[in-house]
Formats: C-alpha cells, structure tokens, sequence
C-alpha cells in the first residue's frame, strides 16, 4: 500500500490551543495526507491558530454556517474527502508518526475495513501520564455491545463504509453507534495493540463526565434496538469493563 494517501477529518470547536499539534502529528506521518478541519462556528481564534497552514495545499478548512455538533462536521469531513480512506482525529488528541503507515499495512493483510488503535492518555495541559488503554486485535460486533473499546480519534476506515454508515445522534456517543452498525454487517474489525494514540483528557468534554458517559452508553444500547432487560445486561459488561479498564 506504498504512496496510499489518506483523507484526515478534524472537528473543531474553540480549539485554538491545541489544533496546531494535532494538525501538527497529523502531518508527520510517514504517508501523505489530504486535512479537511471542519470549523463548527467556532467563537476563538482558531484560523489564527491554523495560520502556518494557510499556504498549505493539504488543508481544507471547511466552516459550518452554524453549529452543527460533532457528528454531522465529521460526516461533512467525510462527504469532502477525496481518499479511498478516512482517518478520525479530535483537536485536541495528537498522533504517533508511524500510525497510519501501520493502520494501513494491517488493513491491507487483513481486508478489514475499519482498525483503531491503543492510545496513552494525556492530561489537560498536554504532558503525558504514562497510562496506556489497550484494544484487542480482533474486535467483534459481539465484543463491542460489551464496551466501546474504539476510539474515535484511532479509527482508519473505508470512506465509501464511512458514507453508508454516517454519524448521528449527537446527543448520545455518535461513534458508538456507527462502530456497532458497521460491526453488525462486516463482522469484525482490527486493531493495533500500541498506543498510537495520544488522548487528552478533557474535563469539559462529551466524555468527560463518567455519569454522563453511562447514561449514554445505556442509550445506545436501546437507539440499536435492544430491549431493556439486554440493555441493562450490556450495560453491566461496560461498567465492570470501564473498572477493569481505568483501574486495572
């Protein structure tokens, strides 16, 4: 898969801070890349932060007439893309530079059309802690109803897969519910067990809350057509896996 070029999407919302070193690792990778940033009406300096870029052909800023969430500026992202494949990265996470040179070696031996990877959490202001969350090499759908164990920001994916199966629910973990759709039809997927991933953990985002996050979770669950006595039992699995995953 030597030359392969991947289209990278980030949604930005008041993210001028830390866009640069996403976009930043992003650029560092070892194969070439098409960046579409999907400005969701952001009320910072965010095109001030992106001002090294602005003579860059490899960027494309796209600006939401109003704010659209999460969901619907990836799927902008995706619509825009060029590539055969897609790539997912939130503007405050940051990548390795080998990650999607090995994404794409493993999707190629593999035929998988979607792989994720581990990721090291970071903290707000950046410096890293040295935790790593690990993912299984071989996900199943039947895994995945248990706890999501892909995260958005490590996913590589077949653009035409990411067209079929678009983001939605916004109000709810969006990614979820496209990882479990895709799952539902293909199978499986594949995943890299090395923290290519840099996360950083926000206390003001989606994800911030572990509430929050629970309550979420158990939506998903009944927005994919379980009844509540399966949901309550899928939610106990994601619970007893969120213990095992952020204690252990």
């Amino acid at each position: 898969m030597t030359g392969e070029k991947v289209s990278v999407i980030i949604p930005a919302y008041n993210s001028s801070r830390t866009i640069y070193s996403a976009v930043d690792s992003v650029m560092k990778q070892g194969i070439p890349v098409e960046v579409i940033i999907v400005d969701d009406c952001s009320t910072d300096d965010l095109t001030g932060a992106l001002d090294g870029y602005a003579e860059d052909d490899r960027v494309n800023i796209i600006r939401n007439e109003k704010n659209m969430g999460v969901a619907v500026s990836r799927n902008r992202g995706v619509a825009a893309a060029t590539c055969r494949y897609v790539a997912f990265i939130d503007s405050d996470d940051q990548w390795q530079p080998d990650k999607l040179a090995k994404q794409l070696k493993l999707m190629e031996q593999t035929g998988a059309v979607l792989c994720s990877t581990a990721r090291e959490l970071v903290n707000e202001d950046g410096s890293r802690t040295g935790k790593v969350i690990g993912v299984p090499e071989k996900v199943t759908y039947k895994m995945l109803l248990r706890g999501n164990v892909i995260n958005c920001s490590s996913v590589v994916m077949d653009r035409q897969v990411a067209l079929r199966y678009p983001m939605g629910n916004d109000d709810i973990h969006e990614d979820y519910i496209c990882w479990l759709q895709i799952l539902k039809e293909y199978g499986s997927s594949v995943a890299i067990n090395e923290p290519l991933l840099l996360y950083r953990q926000m206390r003001n985002s989606k994800s911030g809350s572990k509430l929050s996050s629970a309550k979420k979770t158990f939506a998903v669950y009944r927005k994919v057509g379980y009844g509540v006595i399966r949901s309550c039992f899928y939610f106990m699995c994601y619970a007893v896996n969120g213990v095992v995953k952020y204690l252990f």
